[in-house]
């Protein structure tokens, strides 16, 4: 259970110095990070579910555009307490993820400027679906191989 813990907590190192000794002292204990990551990955569900049951209302394509991303924006930062918030960077921008982050991270800001800024309905759904598609392709690059599984299911299925 305690390597389990060092893992989740960005502690790969069998032995730690000084100084990442001083820096543990001073961070969330492991059940509040697991507290804080539950409140904020089922906020983040919760946000998405609400913004797509508002898509149905009369102008509820503005309130889905920003609850889905919100929901987006939570879910994804429920992961920063379970790592902590520089590993998190990190490996958002490593090779593997960095275009996926990216557009990402640029579907959230034009989805929001689309529904609240633009008043561009089309557009905002445009980039809700754009965000859902470059969420997966990013989550995906967690799993190994399975980025690699899915263009070769989508490459048989085309041929």
């Amino acid at each position: 259970m305690e390597k389990l813990r060092r893992v989740l907590s960005g502690q790969d190192d069998e032995e730690q110095g000084l100084t990442a000794q001083v820096l543990d002292a001073s961070t969330l204990s492991f059940n509040t990070r697991l507290k804080w990551f539950a409140i904020c990955f089922v906020s983040g569900i919760f946000f998405s579910i609400l913004g797509t049951g508002l898509l149905w209302l009369p102008g509820g394509i503005k309130l889905f555009a920003v609850f889905y991303t919100f929901g987006n924006i939570a879910a994804l930062a429920s992961t920063c307490f379970l790592m902590g918030p520089v590993k998190q960077l990190k490996k958002m921008f490593e090779t593997t993820r960095l275009l996926a982050t990216i557009i990402m991270l640029l579907c959230f800001v034009l989805t929001l400027c689309a529904a609240l800024w633009w008043h561009k309905k089309g557009l905002a759904v445009l980039f809700c679906i754009l965000q859902f598609l470059s969420m997966t392709w990013y989550s995906l690059s967690y799993i190994p191989y399975a980025r690699d599984a899915v263009i070769k299911c989508c490459s048989s299925l085309l041929s």
